[in-house]
C-alpha cells in the first residue's frame, strides 16, 4: 500500500474534524452574541446585541427573537445596542431594513420593541443618515429608563421590603 495514500486518508479525516470545530464554534458564538435575559417585568425579554452586524447575523438574531418571542409568549422584546459601536453597524440602510424587519414581525405577532443604549456616535450617525423610520422607533437611554416606563405602563410597583 502507497503510504502516500495513508497520508491522504489522515489529512481527509483532520479536515473533516476541524470543520465539525468550526461549525460547532460558529453555533455557539450565534447562541452567545444574542442572548435572550428575562426581564423583572412579565412577558418581556432583553435582547443584548454585541459585535459586527450583517445581514446573515441579523438574520439569526431575528430567527431567535421571534421563536423565543413566540414560546414564551412575550408581549415586549427590549433590543440593547449599548455593546455596538458606529463601526459594528455596517451600512445604516440595511440596519434600518433589519430594525424594520424586527418591527413589523414583532408587531404581527402582538408585542412591543423597545430599543436602548444607542451609543452618541450610533445615535449621531442615525440622524446624519436621514433615515425615516429610525425617528418612528421607541428609544430609552438606558435598559434602566425602559424597564421604568414599562413598569409605568403595565402599573407595577417595587416595594421596599426595608421595614
Amino acid at each position: 500500500m502507497d503510504p502516500n495514500i495513508n497520508e491522504t486518508e489522515k489529512l481527509h479525516e483532520e479536515i473533516r474534524q476541524l470543520k465539525e470545530q468550526v461549525d460547532q464554534y460558529e453555533n455557539l458564538i450565534k447562541e452567545i452574541s444574542a442572548p435572550v435575559i428575562p426581564s423583572i417585568v412579565p412577558d418581556t425579554i432583553l435582547i443584548p446585541i454585541v459585535g459586527r452586524l450583517y445581514p446573515e447575523r441579523f438574520d439569526a438574531i431575528i430567527s431567535k427573537i421571534l421563536s423565543v418571542s413566540s414560546s414564551q409568549e412575550t408581549n415586549t422584546v427590549i433590543i440593547d445596542f449599548s455593546a455596538i459601536t458606529k463601526n459594528e453597524i455596517g451600512e445604516l440602510e440595511v440596519f434600518e431594513e433589519y430594525i424594520n424587519h424586527i418591527n413589523s414581525a414583532l408587531t404581527l405577532m402582538g408585542a412591543q420593541t423597545l430599543y436602548v443604549g444607542f451609543t452618541p456616535a450610533v445615535t449621531q450617525a442615525l440622524v446624519h443618515s436621514g433615515l425615516q423610520s429610525i425617528k418612528e422607533l421607541h428609544t430609552f437611554s438606558t435598559f434602566r429608563t425602559a424597564l421604568a416606563y414599562l413598569m409605568d405602563e403595565k402599573g407595577i410597583e417595587f416595594k421596599s421590603t426595608d421595614a
